[in-house]
């Protein structure tokens, strides 16, 4: 009988030199998680692979592939879904950064009105932190790109209580200058304590009062309100707002305090639990504010959560959509 020993060591060294790397399996899946996708990793690790290469990094990622009854492990379905939005986040992001800020404001408010409810915060984010020359600029962009209006729009998409809100605020031209009347901002803020004590009788969002201040008034007007309500009620705005419908207080942050509003907004894109909506935050914020405010953001981020704004992007995110934030975050204005 004729064995061949040598051939058969050859065979399974050259079976080992086939496997992925326990280190290689790490970096694939990391590659593969958080936001973005890192592309170098995946090009120098899976683009010289060997069948047994990748079949070994498929078995060593169940929550990428399923064991499918038919013997063949294939893409779970959800996680192909979500891995291509992590795909585009850097594409994304580039063509919103070379947009002229009024179409990417006009962009954004129609894909938050397609995606519902739950991003009706990106029209109060707009309408609340852009200039009344910029938001004037945005709604002449919506007309040339859809041929009607942001509010007409509004209007229709918007069913709820807050339709009215939103329809004011994407309309407002406000006032820009220094003057304010104190003592019309502190009969104002009886008038908003009054209205938030009851709100187990009527939603203050529906009421015409705190509709016409919050989408007529000046932001420095809204700000003198916010500091004397303090005196009024014996509470800062916001807290009593917690229990309030969250347009309103999303609506007030952003007139009153949007460094705190958007590094709130960032923390909660950069956590792991974030659904995918909340993710694109990410991207909006720093692309919209890196010519505006990003260093004050960057402070109150810093001081809100204990780290800066590109120490989390660098945990957080991969590749080429993490360089370009990077950019983003320390370019000079």
């Amino acid at each position: 009988m004729i064995s061949f020993p040598l051939i058969s060591k050859t065979n399974n060294k050259k079976e080992k030199e086939k496997m992925a790397h326990p280190e290689e399996l790490e970096a694939l899946t990391k590659a593969f998680s958080g936001l973005g996708i890192d592309e170098k990793s995946l090009i120098s690790i899976l683009g010289k692979s060997h069948p047994e290469h990748r079949r070994s990094f498929r078995k060593g990622t169940p929550h990428l592939f399923i064991d499918d009854e038919r013997s063949f492990e294939r893409w779970d379905d959800q996680r192909v879904h979500l891995l291509r939005y992590e795909f585009n986040r850097f594409e994304n992001a580039l063509v919103l950064w070379a947009m002229h800020p009024w179409e990417r404001d006009a962009r954004l408010i129609y894909e938050s009105l397609r995606e519902g409810a739950q991003c009706y915060g990106v029209i109060v984010e707009i309408a609340c932190t852009r200039s009344s020359e910029q938001l004037l600029g945005a709604r002449k962009a919506y007309h040339s790109l859809f041929d009607h209006s942001i509010e007409e729009d509004v209007a229709t998409h918007v069913s709820g209580c807050e339709r009215k809100l939103l329809v004011a605020l994407v309309s407002a031209y406000r006032y820009e200058g220094p003057k304010i009347k104190d003592e019309t901002a502190k009969s104002e803020a009886k008038l908003f304590a009054s209205a938030i004590k009851n709100a187990d009788e009527k939603n203050p969002i529906e009421d015409d009062e705190v509709i016409r201040i919050l989408t007529t008034r000046s932001k420095l007007h809204v700000k003198a309100i916010y500091k004397h309500y303090k005196d009024v009620s014996g509470k800062i705005i916001d807290e009593d707002l917690e229990a309030v419908d969250s347009i309103l207080k999303e609506t007030v942050e952003c007139l009153c305090t949007p460094h705190t509003y958007f590094s709130k907004v960032l923390d909660g894109a950069m956590r792991k639990d974030a659904d995918h909506e909340t993710k694109k935050a990410l991207t909006r914020v720093l692309v919209t504010q890196a010519d505006v405010d990003l260093k004050e953001i960057n402070e109150k981020y810093n001081s809100l959560y204990g780290v800066s704004i590109s120490n989390r992007v660098e945990e957080v995110a991969n590749g080429n959509y993490k360089e370009f934030l990077l950019a983003l975050i320390t370019k000079e204005n």
